[in-house]
């Protein structure tokens, strides 16, 4: 089980974390991926790759004004 923004879900493990932004619909460029309290750089997104008892925060960027 991995725990995405708080919501937990199964059938990650072993997928990246590039794969994980594109199931959630958002494009690379759109967010910051932290994995266990530590922001994964873009460049290294898909070589991460989730485990059972992972925590992932997704934010993903904002404009308006």
């Amino acid at each position: 089980m991995i725990i995405v923004n708080g919501e937990p879900i199964s059938g990650l493990t072993e997928k990246s974390i590039s794969e994980l932004i594109a199931l959630r619909g958002y494009g690379e460029k759109q967010v910051v991926a932290e994995l266990n309290g530590e922001i994964i750089k873009g460049s290294e997104r898909p070589k991460v790759k989730l485990k059972d008892g992972d925590v992932v925060e997704i934010l993903r960027f904002m404009g308006g004004g």
